[in-house]
């Protein structure tokens, strides 16, 4: 199969979302011709990432858009496990990855921020087109192209690309109509996330900007994101999500975390399932998957959409070495490899890894947990290593080397 990146049929991008934003914006600098189409009317303000690991930022710098990223954000330089019934907790310093990085922080900002930031780079650009209001809803191949089918505002159309990209998400149709098996779990529990501008660190002595909290009755994690306290609980099986989302049960948890005079301000409210779940491919020809499309796990730890952004990164050095007629289109397949390895390997066993730890119910369970943690952060020989791992560091240099 010959791939012709700069030939009249473009590259097809499925999803606005940071990934396929970040897709689209690494091959248009480039110059590659791309299409990227979102189903939703604007770009979505979803609340759902707003970590931003350092390695990320990273990759980021590349295309030109890190500081301008930043502007809109929280550097955070440390983030904190902690046990909410002795208070104890464990600080861990971002500044310790200096010699792995020039990003030594986490970032906090909604990932819209991103994608807001890249359609506007995009819309500039002679040889990116955006499309809003295009819902894929088909995709086929043969030798020589890709043709996805979408449903527009004025009818269905079949559109033509020399690849296609799936970066439409979890229930993707890039993903479902290649017959792609998406192998893993669904969590019973959902997860809430609530936002208030209730200062929460006048109710915890030290607090850090992100910080996971155990409690065997009930954990949580807290992250400041701008001006607000995002919130995220789990919640039992047995309710609705009407019971969920109501103002009576998010009150009842705020309450439980910081008790205070009269209700919090509550900003927004967001009610998610939980999966853990890895594509069996992520290539079949020219069809390709990245970030939620071809993996979804638990946000602990926020390794999600950095996960994804550094599938895109991945993915398009390896289309421009293609380009550069210096490999054949065999070295898609080692994307797949290198990314989906890591992936099953490192980001769903350490985010199953991390909820575990955060949830657990036994106390004498929960206190060795919680003395692991103070023991690596007050050790610099033991916090490195766990901050590389954490930080996604070492699970992007481990990528690199599957062959």
């Amino acid at each position: 199969m010959s791939i012709n990146l700069r030939g009249k049929d473009p590259v097809i991008i499925a999803g606005a979302g940071p990934i396929g934003c970040t897709f689209a914006l690494y091959l248009a600098r480039e110059g590659i011709p791309v299409l990227m189409l979102e189903s939703e009317p604007e770009l979505p303000e979803d609340l759902r990432a707003s970590t931003w690991h350092p390695p990320t930022l990273d990759m980021l710098d590349r295309l030109e858009i890190t500081e301008e990223l930043i502007s809109t954000g929280l550097i955070v330089p440390n983030y904190q496990y902690r046990d909410r019934r002795t208070g104890e907790y464990a600080d861990f310093k971002l500044a310790d990855l200096g010699d792995a990085t020039k990003h030594p922080y986490r970032l906090q900002t909604e990932q819209f921020r991103l994608t807001r930031i890249i359609c506007r780079i995009l819309e500039g650009m002679d040889n990116a087109e955006v499309r809003f209001s295009n819902q894929v809803t088909n995709v086929s191949q043969d030798a020589d192209s890709v043709t996805v089918t979408v449903e527009t505002p004025d009818g269905s159309e079949d559109i033509r690309g020399s690849l296609v990209f799936g970066g439409d998400g979890a229930n993707s149709a890039i993903r479902r109509k290649a017959s792609i098996e998406f192998e893993g779990f669904t969590y019973p529990e959902k997860f809430l996330v609530a936002t208030t501008s209730h200062p929460l660190e006048d109710h915890f002595p030290g607090l850090a900007w992100v910080n996971y909290i155990a409690d065997p009755d009930e954990w949580c994690v807290l992250l400041r994101c701008n001006n607000l306290w995002r919130v995220l609980f789990p919640t039992p099986p047995e309710y609705t999500n009407e019971q969920l989302l109501s103002d009576d049960y998010i009150q009842t948890r705020l309450h439980f975390l910081a008790d205070k005079d009269g209700d919090f301000e509550v900003q927004h409210r967001t009610l998610y399932n939980v999966h853990q779940r890895v594509a069996k491919n992520y290539r079949i020809g020219r069809i390709l998957l990245g970030g939620d499309s071809a993996h979804v796990n638990n946000p602990l730890g926020g390794m999600g959409m950095n996960g994804g952004i550094h599938d895109a990164v991945n993915l398009c050095e390896k289309l421009m070495i293609i380009d550069r007629g210096e490999a054949d289109d065999d070295i898609l397949d080692l994307y797949d490899r290198q990314r989906r390895i890591i992936c099953k390997d490192f980001v769903q066993s350490q985010s199953i890894a991390n909820k575990k730890a955060i949830e657990a119910k036994d106390p004498e369970a929960h206190k060795k947990q919680q003395a692991k943690y103070m023991e690596a952060a007050a050790d610099p020989k033991l916090a490195l290593p766990f901050l590389r791992r954490t930080s996604m560091i070492d699970s992007v240099r481990d990528s690199y080397e599957i062959q």
